[in-house]
């Protein structure tokens, strides 16, 4: 009898959570599936819907993001060298260990991502709303993202 009650208990576990993530849309369940494929495939998603989606390690070279929605999007150890994320909304979104070489990220909205140990070197960010933006542990040359005050090092 004893070894019924773990099993009983394993099984609300393993059954609750699939209710509650039919009963509530979470931001992952946001994205437009058939966007992220096309992003995929194709390299190029232009005012894409984008948020919440997992796109972490992915290969994004040269990717035409323009004006996508990547809010809250998971892009952890994904390489977006030279992408092109002019007007993107990247709030929220999760860089953690991206490779954000030569990208273009011009009046994209970047407020609280997180680009902790990034590798950002000559990424335009004119205009982006930086607000928030971690950037721990990160490499960040010529992409107008630093530190405030002080002398560059």
């Amino acid at each position: 009898m004893k070894n019924l009650v773990p099993v009983a208990v394993f099984a609300t576990i393993a059954v609750a959570p699939q209710f509650a993530l039919g009963a509530i849309a979470s931001p992952a369940q946001a994205s437009n599936p058939q966007h992220v494929q096309r992003l995929l495939k194709t390299g190029e998603c232009v005012s894409c819907n984008l948020e919440g989606a997992d796109l972490s390690g992915a290969h994004l070279i040269g990717a035409d993001l323009r004006n996508a929605n990547l809010q809250g999007a998971k892009l952890i150890e994904t390489n977006l060298e030279g992408a092109d994320l002019t007007g993107a909304n990247l709030k929220n979104a999760n860089l953690t260990s991206a490779f954000v070489t030569n990208a273009i990220l011009n009046d994209s909205n970047m407020m609280n991502v997180n680009l902790s140990s990034v590798r950002m070197y000559n990424a335009q960010t004119f205009g982006a709303n930086l607000e928030g933006v971690n950037i721990q542990n990160a490499e960040v040359y010529n992409s107008g993202i630093g530190v405030g005050g002080g002398e560059e090092r």
